[in-house]
């Protein structure tokens, strides 16, 4: 649900010919361009040297979306032009130096065909994160390990404790989407450094923690489900239950995106969770949100109404492999069909490999669960105070769909201790925005809205009747 979006971030560049040393002089350095995408530009930086050799070697750098260093297969040059190939992506640029300094370029990708203009340049982006927590802190932070018991994969996280913690409440946080570390950092924000440091001056203790495969935690995300999330939540209960400094009767969850979908599933098997807070949790089941985050989504970045329909079209066909097809097997097949039109084993070993990499993001563990989950039985069930929140320009987990299946859950199971709230003018990471586009987040210089921040705080202290410190 929390997309990533990967466009331009993985590149394969290959330049056709070789050059002379002096060329190889001229285009050491940094080269900075723009691509322009409906509703927003993106900066692309490549910073090229020279080995002792004599070799080059370039690095690229994507700042928006927080991607440096990444490495650069090949560097070659023709004499008046480069052509950059990305077979992972199928997409291809080439350019031509109009002068010692400028390339005048074309981007082709998925048909689409985006000027990208490149200029030498020794000056980067900086991105501006100001609400990203700085020592020195007035609350102390532990980095804890504990171990869940069913999977044996060790967890990893930072325990952040109000000064002179003496029983407090503590939260958990439970990320959204994808592998995630335990700052859900994306595009260089980092919400949950931002949420415990909040808490944590606030008198609330906080743990947040690695997905499974990232940084400390060991196992994988791609492999594992949200039911497997569910259980790495439940032994991080068990963990702050174990420390002296936090009271066992005031830990709550909070779940941002898939991670508003862990909570229900966790507060309905611990009688210890106090309370949960859902951030742009979903109320609907996964294929509907699905085909409603694929559409608003698209027309957040202002493509065309053709165009929107054909991403409907190739995400309903995908939706229908993973609930008709119980075997992987055979959703594999299916898969190979419908991406290469029959023609998969008349290819050649390289297109193979670059169609089942395509189709390892949809069949794998994790996406066929939560096409096929619906949250709502589970909401039904849950019986500790609830926040549910989701941002008026969500495109993600659209807020009205979502939040009237909540309001309708709770309300059938007879919970009479929660509250549904449209938060105005933010998007699904909780950012005053402008569209809701996820092309936005990381323009944005925002983090977390402040308001969200005091709303949180305020209603735990609320519902539990603690005083805050």
């Amino acid at each position: 649900m929390k997309t990533n979006y990967p466009l331009l971030l993985l590149f394969i560049l290959t330049v056709f010919s070789t050059s002379s040393k002096a060329q190889n002089k001229a285009v050491i350095g940094s080269w900075k361009g723009e691509i322009e995408l409906p509703g927003a530009k993106l900066e692309m930086v490549f910073n090229i040297s020279e080995d002792e050799e004599g070799n080059l070697s370039t690095k690229l750098d994507v700042p928006q979306q927080g991607a440096l260093n990444l490495p650069v297969e090949e560097t070659k040059l023709r004499k008046d032009s480069i052509l950059l190939q990305v077979p992972a992506i199928l997409s291809t640029y080439h350019g031509q130096f109009i002068t010692p300094d400028s390339i005048a370029g074309e981007w082709v990708q998925g048909g689409q065909k985006l000027v990208l203009n490149l200029k030498k340049t020794g000056e980067v982006k900086i991105i501006k994160r100001p609400q990203t927590p700085q020592a020195p802190f007035s609350y102390s932070s532990e980095d804890v390990e504990y171990t869940n018991p069913e999977s044996a994969f060790k967890l990893s996280g930072t325990l952040t404790l109000p000064k002179n913690a003496n029983k407090c409440p503590a939260v958990l946080l439970i990320s959204g989407s994808g592998a995630q570390d335990r700052d859900e950092t994306i595009y260089e924000h980092k919400p949950f450094f931002v949420i415990a440091d909040y808490f944590a001056k606030h008198g609330i203790a906080v743990l947040r923690v690695d997905d499974r495969g990232v940084e400390g935690s060991e196992g994988s995300t791609r492999e594992a489900t949200s039911k497997d999330f569910a259980g790495d939540v439940l032994c991080g209960i068990e963990y702050l239950k174990s420390r002296k400094d936090i009271s066992p009767t005031r830990i709550g969850l909070i779940g941002h995106s898939e991670g508003g979908l862990i909570a229900p599933m966790v507060a309905n098997k611990s009688e210890d969770v106090a309370f949960i807070i859902l951030m742009a949790g979903p109320g609907t089941a996964g294929d509907s949100i699905l085909l409603e985050q694929t559409e608003l989504s698209a027309k957040a970045t202002g493509l065309s109404e053709q165009a929107v329909n054909a991403k409907l079209f190739v995400i309903k066909g995908i939706i229908n492999i993973l609930k008709t097809n119980d075997d992987q097997e055979a959703r594999t097949a299916a898969f190979r069909k419908a991406f290469t039109g029959g023609m998969y084993k008349m290819m050649d070993d390289d297109k193979k490999e670059m169609v089942d990499k395509q189709i390892a993001a949809y069949n794998n563990n994790w996406f066929y669960f939560f096409v096929n989950y619906n949250p709502y039985p589970a909401l039904t069930k849950v019986a500790c105070p609830v926040l549910a929140m989701i941002g008026e320009k969500d495109v993600q987990v659209p807020p009205k769909s979502n939040l009237t299946a909540i309001n309708k859950a709770l309300s059938e199971g007879g919970n009479k201790n929660f509250k549904t709230i449209e938060v105005p003018n933010l998007n699904h990471l909780f950012q005053n925005c402008k569209t809701g586009s996820p092309i936005e987040y990381s323009q944005l210089e925002e983090t977390v809205s402040p308001d969200v921040l005091e709303l949180m705080k305020n209603w735990i202290f609320e519902v539990s009747e603690w005083e805050e410190k």
